[in-house]
């Protein structure tokens, strides 16, 4: 059985219930002292009591009451697949902040230590960016070589007489154009991932700065 209590008159019940003192005595005597009351809201925001919940009400959220209509515990709506992934997410996230933060104060004991480390790691990028960049001119050099050569061959030869382009050297083209396809994408995650790591590295001596701060 439930009662459907309409919003606002929660208030004009208790004022009842203060005129009459001896209502809310003789009610609790009459009723189990252990027993409880369930408290919870239909669609409409009508507010609803019950010694039990309707079934297409058991998965909402929902408040227990005691006999003196006092609430003991309230229990979460029951999630949605959606909306316990985005749960689950939060705590991974929680947990990996736990665990880098311990990482941070244990590995560093300064900020000096970060950034020692930060100027390091950017130097190897550096040199890995530099070397990229050579090979991915000599690779245009040898592209610019092989495209004069194939001038004088057919098809880019007007020349009456022409032969067609050897083999070899076709294949040499296409090989150069692919590498070279391939090292200036490498080229650009190179710079990529130097402008990441100073982000990375910022962030890191920003929340080690707070951690300590924190600590003291």
């Amino acid at each position: 059985m439930s009662v459907r209590l309409l919003p606002g008159m929660l208030g004009m019940l208790v004022a009842f219930i203060g005129w009459v003192p001896g209502a809310v005595h003789a009610a609790n005597n009459l009723g189990n002292k252990d027993s409880v009351t369930y408290r919870w809201t239909d669609e409409q925001g009508v507010v609803h009591y019950g010694d039990s919940i309707p079934p297409q009400y058991a998965q909402k959220e929902r408040s227990v009451l005691n006999s003196r209509g006092v609430e003991v515990r309230r229990i979460d709506a029951q999630k949605t697949p959606e909306q316990m992934a985005a749960a689950e997410r939060i705590q991974q996230n929680g947990l990996r902040q736990k665990q880098h933060d311990a990482f941070l104060m244990n590995t560093y004991t300064s900020v000096k230590d970060i950034e020692a480390l930060r100027d390091l790691r950017l130097d190897q990028l550096r040199g890995q960016r530099v070397a990229a960049e050579q090979y991915v001119d000599s690779l245009h050099s040898r592209l610019s070589a092989l495209q004069t050569r194939a001038k004088n061959f057919r098809p880019y030869s007007a020349r009456p007489g022409a032969v067609r382009m050897p083999d070899d050297v076709a294949e040499d083209l296409v090989r150069t154009l692919n590498d070279l396809r391939t090292q200036s994408n490498a080229l650009t995650t190179k710079t990529e991932e130097e402008t990441t790591l100073k982000s990375q590295f910022q962030a890191d001596i920003e929340r080690y700065r707070e951690l300590r701060t924190a600590a003291n």
